[in-house]
């Protein structure tokens, strides 16, 4: 499991406590509470007063007691009978009143579980295939890298105020059930050439203009995947559109600089991420090599599957369109506490599912589930719906109606209902979706389904043939007369993707042209959605919460700031130094940018001409800062000239406390502002290394040495160590290593080596 002391933070919950109570008090403008509500996963529903609170399952791995922690919350502080299972294996519990969020969430992270960033324009919930870990074909358990990349960009600096919402999977093998494809990012297990890798896939999404991800980078090592990852996310906050929320998903910068430029700036940035990440510890899965085996199906089997590991099996779980009570919440932590099972996971087809259960207590799982009301999937349940107009304040039709009304058939097909086109069920990689719209019909506003035909998001697959747009009223016809179709005309053992792909699209608006065809006298037929019994219409219920409030130009640059700062700090400590002042001068455009802004000056390039400005715009107690940026610029042109320690290191810190009162300023000119993230203090660790020079010493006084200058120095710290080249400085290295100490960095200089050194958090003596 993961670490939960990563993902759960008590004080960060104490000020979401004290925001709210500032929002009750009328002390915070509505439009900047909606900003700190989203970054903890707080959304606003179409009922007045109440909220949904969603709740990140990295992976969907999840314990009993956290099942307890959900319905707990559902007992205490929600009046709904169901908590909803995700596409993105997520928990969304709605119903919840404002000022009884801050006490859920307490609750929840008594458990390990947060909602940080389950909502807004960050990285969202990372999803992965539920069978890591336990399948035949893969080749690693994706689980700790999945992991290791959910606890990095979680406070991330960079991902606090992206200009949207940013999604991200990880598969084991290159099946790729997690569904790279229509992500923002996909991480796909690879072999090659005798190596195991990693494929990654960017740019693309569903929902406005669905695009297919196209490869970034054909094969990265384990060790470099989080600089990878970063590198996407940094183009992403770089460069998206932050004026345009409609354009601003990473799949329209695909499209703005076209698949080889986007995959160019790519390479470039990581070029730099893997630098400047070259000192961090990176997360390592355990290779297995997977067999050769049968598809196991879109993520999560359809009924028991036998494990890789000798007589342990996964039992899934159907739970229809996602809801499950309280009773049963409890009910299945009840059987895995009496089982002896730790594991359960929630699925993108929003099912749970047990892993690690013995065969000899198969009936026994069973016999509990059927006493719940639950069991196994049966054919035609893989219906997968999105809450749409039931609490959804961007629903258009109910697509938690029609979802318990449809049924995939005896051939099983996955069917995918959304409420909008956004496509929060993912409509475009089902056998059969359809989205919610409303469409006029002799001169009235009627609800229609957008259909779409042979989805498949994983690896040979492809987003589906766009179809009609049926009447809603209509649309249980529609689905059947397709299935019927299909049963009749397939050939031999076709699969239904395959069967789409024969016909094309046109062959489907034909066949279900009587359908969408409406006559005057047969308007009042379809003028009512499902479960309503007045005429359709679409709320206007202002803006939609998905990507969060306007972009706030000064906390995205203070955050890219922030990220500019990290790498700056590793660069120096591996001795870029070219490197790093180049990270030094974007810190003072950006932050001299955002004081710009906040004066309501116009933004320019340029430190000396930031702080010319600057100076003229500021309050007489802030003046200073814009005498402090002309210095730092004077500083690094010098620097890039001929570089000193000493007067780096002097930069270094003079920009630090800088940035500090720069937000300072910022604070005071906008009360509202949440910098907390991004002016948080970096670790205090030597950015330009002490040089000790041991290359006169011979063994073993070289080690004893450099043992006895590290034992004088704090945990983390980083020092440099000049060497005789050749076997004196492999047995020094040698004796570090095995004490626990990282050499970092390693360079000849002729006759001489130094070698970088970060002094392990335990050591030996």
């Amino acid at each position: 499991m993961i670490n939960t002391e990563r993902l759960v933070n008590e004080e960060e919950i104490g000020r979401y406590d004290d925001a709210v109570q500032s929002y009750l008090n009328l002390q915070i403008d509505p439009d900047r509470f909606m900003s700190i509500r989203l970054q903890h996963g707080v959304y606003g529903q179409r009922q007045d007063g109440v909220n949904m609170m969603r709740v990140k399952i990295p992976g969907g791995n999840m314990n009993a007691g956290q099942l307890v922690a959900i319905a707990d919350v559902m007992e205490k502080y929600v009046d709904h009978p169901v908590v909803h299972i995700t596409t993105r294996q997520d928990f969304q519990i709605h119903y919840v009143p404002l000022e009884h969020t801050p006490a859920a969430m307490r609750r929840l992270a008594d458990a390990g579980l947060t909602t940080r960033e389950a909502c807004g324009n960050t990285v969202r919930n990372i999803t992965a295939c539920p069978l890591a870990g336990v399948c035949p074909r893969e080749h690693v358990d994706i689980t700790p890298l999945m992991e290791g990349a959910a606890t990095h960009f979680l406070r991330h600096p960079l991902t606090q105020h992206l200009p949207r919402k940013f999604k991200m999977s990880f598969s084991g093998c290159e099946a790729d059930c997690a569904q790279g494809m229509m992500h923002d990012l996909g991480v796909v297990a690879v072999q090659k050439n005798g190596r195991y890798g990693f494929k990654v896939l960017a740019g693309g999404g569903l929902g406005h203009k669905p695009r297919e991800a196209i490869t970034v980078d054909e094969f990265v090592e384990e060790r470099d995947l989080l600089a990878s990852i970063e590198a996407v996310v940094s183009l992403h906050h770089r460069y998206s559109d932050r004026k345009r929320r409609a354009k601003a998903r990473i799949k329209f910068l695909v499209e703005k600089f076209g698949a080889q430029g986007f995959i160019d700036k790519y390479k470039d940035e990581f070029a730099r991420t893997k630098v400047a990440l070259a000192d961090k510890p990176h997360p390592v899965g355990v290779w297995s090599g997977g067999k050769p085996g049968p598809d196991c199906g879109m993520g999560a089997p359809r009924q028991t599957l036998a494990q890789k590991q000798p007589g342990l099996f996964v039992v899934p779980i159907s739970i229809p369109i996602g809801d499950i009570t309280q009773a049963q919440l409890r009910g299945i932590a009840a059987l895995m506490n009496d089982t002896g099972i730790t594991d359960i996971r929630t699925t993108q087809d929003q099912n749970l599912m047990l892993v690690n259960v013995p065969q000899a207590q198969l009936t026994a799982v069973r016999t509990a589930l059927a006493a719940l009301g639950l069991g196994e999937p049966k054919a035609g349940d893989d219906v997968v719906a999105c809450p749409g107009t039931s609490t959804c304040r961007l629903g258009i039709t109910s697509s938690k109606i029609i979802g318990t009304k449809i049924s995939g058939g005896a051939a099983d097909l996955r069917i995918r209902a959304s409420g909008c086109h956004n496509g929060c069920a993912q409509p475009e990689t089902g056998d059969i979706g359809i989205y919610g719209e409303g469409n006029r019909l002799h001169g009235k506003l009627v609800p229609h389904y957008q259909m779409y035909f042979g989805g498949d998001g994983r690896a040979n697959g492809g987003l589906a043939l766009k179809g009609p747009s049926v009447p809603a009223a209509r649309v249980e016809a529609a689905i059947a007369r397709v299935q019927d179709t299909y049963a009749q005309d397939r050939q031999d053992s076709e699969t239904f993707f395959n069967w789409t792909r024969r016909h094309g699209a046109a062959y489907f608006k034909e066949l279900l042209q009587d359908i969408t065809h409406v006559t005057p006298e047969q308007l009042a037929s379809v003028m009512n959605d499902h479960g309503e019994t007045q005429d359709f219409k679409v709320l206007q219920l202002g803006g939609g919460e998905c990507a969060g409030a306007a972009q706030e130009f000064v906390a995205a640059h203070f955050a890219e700031a922030a990220y500019e700062r990290d790498c700056r700090n590793s660069f120096a400590a591996q001795h870029k130094s070219m490197e790093a002042l180049e990270c030094a001068e974007a810190i003072g455009r950006l932050v001299g940018e955002s004081l710009l802004f906040s004066s309501g000056r116009p933004a320019v390039t340029g430190l000396p001409e930031i702080a010319a400005i600057l100076k003229d715009s500021l309050s007489p107690q802030d003046a200073a800062l814009s005498q402090q940026l002309a210095g730092f610029a004077s500083t690094i042109t010098q620097l890039k000239e001929s570089f000193d320690e000493h007067a780096y290191a002097t930069l270094v810190a003079g920009q630090d406390a800088w940035i500090a009162e720069a937000a300072r300023a910022c604070l005071t000119l906008d009360r509202q502002l949440n910098l907390t993230v991004s002016i948080t203090a970096p670790p205090v660790t030597k950015v330009i290394p002490k040089v000790v020079d041991l290359s006169t010493y011979g063994c073993p006084l070289h080690y004893l040495k450099a043992r006895n200058a590290l034992h004088n120095l704090s945990e983390g710290a980083v020092v440099d160590f000049l060497l005789e080249s050749g076997e004196s400085t492999q047995q020094v290295t040698s004796s570090l290593e095995s004490d626990g100490h990282r050499v970092l960095y390693k360079e000849e200089r002729g006759s001489t080596t130094r070698i970088t050194v970060k002094k392990a958090a335990r050591a030996a003596a």
